[in-house]
């Protein structure tokens, strides 16, 4: 009996390179796919190893090429997105896959259900070829990701990657592994207000921690989730589900009550006001920081001042380092930081950041997060 497998994963080539991240891109529409493809063509960092019109398609694919990142489209015949992921993440339970979904209520909801399926991240694409090819936001994000994804995949295998230096010598020559980092003590002042920001992977990490908290948490908690207008509402419902706690997107003008939940609106910065005594949220279109609105940023930093730095911050997986600048004022002013671990992060990217600044008084896993939170808040209810 002869047996199928997969060819190994290169990850840097006869000069010491990385080797560029080997793509396939599963979308019904072959228009779709040659918009994807031509976006993508010149960047040297990826390689498309295939392009198939369906899931049974991508199933079948996955068994003949060593494939790192997906774009696994939702609606297609034969078989969906929904059916395929599950299928691909079997055959290779590290595969990471960004789900393209169009950008309404039931394209949310769906991401929603595969992220929950084990789907790293999701995309909101374009209607159309031509607005596809003429989308330079959605060129970026969808290049961001599928390195970051490709390259958290690689130091989650413990393979070597090599980079090359802009003078074109070899700088660091392996990834693999945390970076190293200190712990500070946590702040001294007393908590009124729990703060989390997240980005790709947030959304599992926000269900799997909120849902530990549950109704024990009393004050309130403010979140910044990088994510599209329509999708921070679905997020926000499936919040108030897993934990209990009364969870929806933040209203300008709103006043802050302990034992809710009030998530940033996509594409408003949510900044919080101290007036009267009472804290106010005020959202707001002011310009992207770090590419993202809403950014955790600029949360962050109102926090600080509306609070005195009475925050327990905690900075979930995401990419990039949306979060540190803010996490250093709120330091500065007394408050505590909190990071997921490099191991349970989809992206070590925001975590990473906070934690190699010397900000966190703790980097925990996923499933350990809730306990300390807890026990820095005072205690769970009894």
């Amino acid at each position: 009996m002869s047996v199928q497998t997969r060819p190994a994963h290169p990850t840097a080539d006869a000069a010491g390179a990385e080797s560029p991240i080997r793509l396939m891109l599963v979308d019904d529409s072959a228009a779709i796919r040659a918009a994807e493809r031509r976006l993508l063509g010149s960047e040297p960092g990826i390689s498309i190893i295939a392009s198939v019109g369906n899931g049974q398609q991508a199933v079948e694919a996955l068994k003949r090429n060593a494939v790192e990142v997906v774009v696994l489209d939702i609606e297609m015949p034969v078989m969906d997105g929904l059916t395929a992921l599950p299928k691909l993440l079997a055959a290779d339970p590290e595969l990471k896959i960004i789900m393209a979904s169009a950008l309404t209520l039931a394209g949310a909801e769906v991401s929603m259900q595969a992220l929950a399926l084990g789907a790293a991240d999701y995309l909101p694409k374009p209607s159309n070829a031509g607005a596809l090819t003429g989308a330079g936001d959605f060129k970026r994000g969808l290049v961001e990701k599928i390195l970051a994804l490709g390259r958290a995949r690689r130091r989650r295998l413990a393979l070597p990657t090599v980079r090359v230096t802009a003078a074109g010598k070899l700088g660091a020559v392996r990834v693999a592994g945390p970076a190293p980092f200190a712990l500070r003590a946590p702040g001294i002042k007393p908590v009124e207000a729990l703060v989390i920001g997240s980005s790709t992977g947030g959304p599992q990490a926000l269900l799997k921690l909120l849902g530990d908290l549950k109704t024990n948490v009393r004050v309130p908690i403010l979140i910044t989730q990088h994510m599209p207008p329509t999708f921070t509402g679905i997020l926000a419902h499936h919040l108030n589900k897993a934990s209990g706690v009364p969870a929806a997107e933040a209203r300008d003008g709103e006043t802050i009550v302990a034992g809710r939940i009030y998530v940033a609106p996509g594409n408003y910065h949510m900044f919080v006001e101290r007036t009267d005594r009472k804290r106010v949220i005020r959202l707001r279109q002011t310009p992207p920081e770090n590419f993202c609105r809403p950014a955790v940023d600029p949360m962050l930093r109102s926090l600080t001042e509306a609070y005195d730095g009475k925050l327990l911050v905690v900075i979930l997986t995401g990419m990039g380092q949306d979060g540190m600048q803010g996490a250093r004022a709120a330091v500065a002013a007394g408050a505590t930081v909190i990071a997921q671990d490099e191991a349970s992060s989809v992206v070590w990217g925001m975590p990473g950041a906070v934690a190699t600044a010397g900000l966190a008084s703790a980097v925990l896993p996923l499933d350990r997060l809730a306990r300390h939170v807890l026990e820095s808040l005072g205690g769970a209810r009894t």
